[in-house]
């Protein structure tokens, strides 16, 4: 089968479509015939080799999908996907209990762009503390950098839902305008202006319940600097490239907090994951969430998809169009 496959580790040259052995599931896992692939930080990382448990090259790429479930006689149910590896082939496997039913009236890029970017928002949501019965701040907000990305739109999405108050980060004003478009209240362009200051001053000195941080380096302490008292920084990514920066001693003085946020981690945990899925199909069915695709890639064109991610100019979601 025809595959994207990771050949060294380095940036987006690495890349080659590759013919490799056909995918075949183990008893806890299906076979999906997929249609698109979603594409993540994750994915750069791994390219890179910097993703933690990735195998030595050569590896197939990809870790969110779309398309059928593989069937003998029939056309299979529509499904969406997470798994760690080799999602951007023809055909991949995954565990049962990471494949969901596409909504009807979805393309199979909008299915791809899913199960990464909501289950990260919902969980940073959760871990904030803010969730339905959860939240114990009435009238909270929420500081989401990098607000356009894939995460960012979702978490947009999710904050509207439960009524939040959203400040969000971008380095373009046409990004944050499609933003406000979803329900963003506050867009702040931090090529034009510092977020901690913008803060400071929206919130009249008082600061956010919660930041979204996938940005690394001096971003985490920044962040810290952001929440009000008993605040919590949700730090899941570094897109920076850079080793995320903190002194405890900046907690002090507000009692807040760091947590980190690994979806990869998280969805081993079934009880969990299935609490996430009950919630975000009932938002599903009662037409609240749409995934935003920004771009669409052939496979054949997967360093073009891989060096716009990695230039950060992408809006919303990008996706590789498998077949």
């Amino acid at each position: 089968m025809k595959a994207l496959v990771i050949t060294r580790f380095g940036g987006p040259e690495v890349l080659e479509l590759q013919q490799v052995p056909d995918a075949h599931p183990a008893p806890e896992q299906v076979l999906v015939n997929v249609e698109a692939g979603g594409l993540n930080f994750a994915d750069l990382l791994t390219a890179r080799g910097g993703y933690a448990g990735t195998p030595k090259p050569p590896l197939t790429a990809g870790r969110e999908f779309a398309g059928r479930e593989a069937a003998d006689n029939h056309a299979g149910r529509r499904v969406m996907g997470y798994t760690q590896w080799a999602a951007f082939a023809e055909r991949t496997v995954a565990h049962r209990n990471l494949v969901w039913p596409v909504p009807e009236n979805w393309t199979a890029e909008q299915a791809a762009a899913f199960p990464v970017n909501f289950f990260t928002a919902y969980f940073a949501y959760w871990k904030a503390g803010l969730l339905g019965q959860q939240n114990d701040s009435p009238g909270a907000r929420v500081l989401i950098h990098a607000v356009a990305g894939g995460v960012g739109t979702a978490a947009v999405q999710i904050g509207k839902i439960l009524g939040i108050e959203m400040y969000g980060t971008s380095s373009s004003e046409d990004k944050l305008a499609r933003v406000r478009e979803l329900g963003l209240q506050h867009g702040i362009n931090y090529k034009q202006r510092d977020y901690v200051e913008a803060i400071k001053d929206l919130t009249r000195g008082e600061g956010v319940d919660a930041v979204f941080e996938m940005l690394g380096g001096e971003h985490v302490a920044k962040s810290v600097k952001c929440v009000r008292d008993f605040g919590r920084v949700i730090v899941y990514g570094a897109a920076t490239g850079e080793t995320p920066q903190l002194d405890t001693r900046l907690l002090y003085a507000k009692g807040a907090s760091v947590h980190g946020l690994w979806l990869s981690y998280l969805s081993a945990n079934r009880p969990l994951m299935e609490a996430a899925w009950k919630q975000l199909s009932a938002w599903l069915a009662a037409g609240k969430l749409n995934p935003v695709v920004g771009k669409v890639f052939p496979l054949e064109q997967a360093r073009e998809a891989y060096t716009l991610m990695q230039e950060g100019k992408n809006y919303g979601k990008i996706v590789l169009k498998i077949r």
